[in-house]
């Protein structure tokens, strides 16, 4: 008789089931968006949309409304991504929900990555020169070292 352990299920090792993608309203994070939903549609996984509100204590100090902004950028963002859901429905079907976390975007998507169960992120590259001293969003996703990451320019 052998002592065999029960097969355990290892997250992203036969094709991503579940792809988030971090969207902020930036161009480079719509082509991520539509690189991710492609590649959803094609392993027929789950697209989290993730949108990181930012929590600013210091604006939020001085009376400025910071969450109902970021949360006008949530819905505008939700809009658009239906908008471009409903002109390809015909052509092409790809299951998605939209999801948002407040923080910095990098722990906001560590957090999503982990509560959605995410086999892969996709994320759009930095637009801000400054990161390329300090990092983006997107190495600090690569150097945690927990899913593949995308970083789609």
């Amino acid at each position: 008789m052998t002592d065999q352990q029960p097969h355990q299920f290892e997250r992203g090792t036969d094709g991503p089931k579940v792809i988030v993608v971090g969207v902020d309203g930036s161009q480079s994070s719509f082509r991520a968006a539509a690189y991710a939903g492609g590649l959803a549609r094609r392993q027929r996984a789950l697209l989290a949309v993730v949108y990181v509100q930012p929590v600013m204590a210091a604006g939020a100090a001085m009376g400025v409304p910071v969450a109902e902004t970021t949360d006008e950028i949530a819905e505008g963002l939700i809009a658009e991504i239906r908008e471009a859901t409903e002109r390809v429905k015909d052509i092409y079907d790809v299951r998605w929900e939209f999801h948002t976390f407040r923080g910095d975007p990098f722990n906001g998507l560590v957090t999503a990555a982990d509560e959605l169960k995410a086999d892969a992120v996709v994320v759009g590259a930095s637009e801000q020169a400054g990161h390329r001293i300090v990092g983006s969003v997107a190495v600090r996703l690569v150097k945690a070292g927990r899913w593949p990451v995308t970083v789609v320019p």
